[in-house]
């Protein structure tokens, strides 16, 4: 009785996992996760293209149409959702099954998830519920997030964020002091278009991110002086986080381009993770805080590509490393 209950117990514990690597971002080589991206994907575009002709008044005598595709879309969501529950213990097979499913509900795929789901059923209460359909766009990300060229975007941004940070902080600045300047110089004037000083804040967003919707603009020679001055001063705000992430993406491509260079004298390890490693769940920043591990390049599937912070090595990883 007991090897019977030890086969059913195998027979569960491998569906569960084939189930998992069904889920996950799918390899060339495994066909059947990749229909199944491909169908997630197509789901996805679906139930925002829904969203998107709810909004339009001609097509009002279809709305019980859309909303019976959008439930059946969100049906999908809440079903997906539930198997990656169930098996976010080989997501994070280093802790038990009640902190692996926690650890996946706060993760950044967790959260996605479930506000996808969420708003369909609070439609017609709060409006951050219904808002939170946009959300929906965002679950793309999940599906790009292990490719390249996304990989490069997120380097880049992370690694200049400081940067990126601190021109932000010279732009909000700039904003509240030419807000401040505008509604002194123009508010006797104009003393129903500059109200207050939010209305002159307003005027400096569009002056200087050059977007210039031209609904509230300056009448004083001096206000139109300032106008002048601000937006110059507009173009090389926008010019600095742009320089910035600009120079980052060099950077990142230098840094690729010459990945193979050192290599040589570096004494490096091939390594294929199995569902056993001690590695699957963590970040690669820490496995190298805890492990001393550098991982120079990852593999998976077809795909290989110099992993980010951020990335977490998964079953079946084909990873190159060396010992710090």
């Amino acid at each position: 009785m007991s090897t019977l209950h030890s086969t059913e117990k195998k027979q569960t514990e491998s569906m569960k996992h084939r189930i998992f690597t069904i889920i996950q971002i799918g390899q060339e080589s495994d066909l059947v996760s990749r229909i199944f991206d491909v169908f997630i994907v197509a789901v996805i575009l679906v139930n925002i293209l829904v969203l998107f002709m709810e909004t339009f008044s001609e097509l009002s005598s279809y709305q019980h149409v859309f909303r019976i595709v959008e439930g059946v879309t969100v049906f999908i969501f809440i079903l997906e959702y539930i198997l990656r529950l169930w098996t976010s213990c080989y997501l994070y097979p280093s802790m038990s099954k009640a902190r692996a499913v926690l650890r996946f509900i706060i993760s950044f795929d967790g959260i996605i998830e479930l506000l996808t789901i969420l708003p369909f059923f609070f439609l017609s209460g709060f409006v951050a519920f219904r808002m939170l359909r946009v959300v929906r766009i965002f679950h793309l990300f999940r599906i790009n997030s292990h490719y390249d060229s996304f990989n490069v975007i997120r380097t880049v941004l992370y690694s200049k964020k400081n940067q990126l940070l601190s021109s932000i902080f010279i732009i909000l600045v700039m904003m509240m002091a030419s807000s401040l300047c505008m509604y002194s110089a123009e508010h006797p004037a104009q003393p129903e278009v500059f109200r207050n000083a939010f209305s002159g804040f307003w005027w400096s967003v569009s002056t200087l991110l050059t977007v210039g919707y031209g609904d509230i603009y300056p009448i004083t020679p001096l206000g139109q002086v300032m106008a002048i001055i601000i937006s110059f001063l507009g173009v090389l705000a926008v010019a600095i986080p742009t320089g910035i992430i600009s120079a980052g993406f060099v950077e990142q491509y230098t840094d690729m381009q010459n990945s193979d260079t050192p290599l040589g004298d570096i004494n490096l390890q091939t390594v294929i993770l199995d569902i056993d490693s001690a590695w699957l769940g963590h970040t690669i920043q820490e496995i190298r805080d805890r492990y001393s591990m550098v991982i120079v390049m990852a593999r998976r599937g077809d795909t290989s590509f110099a992993p980010n912070q951020d990335f977490i090595p998964q079953v079946g990883d084909v990873l190159i490393v060396f010992q710090e």
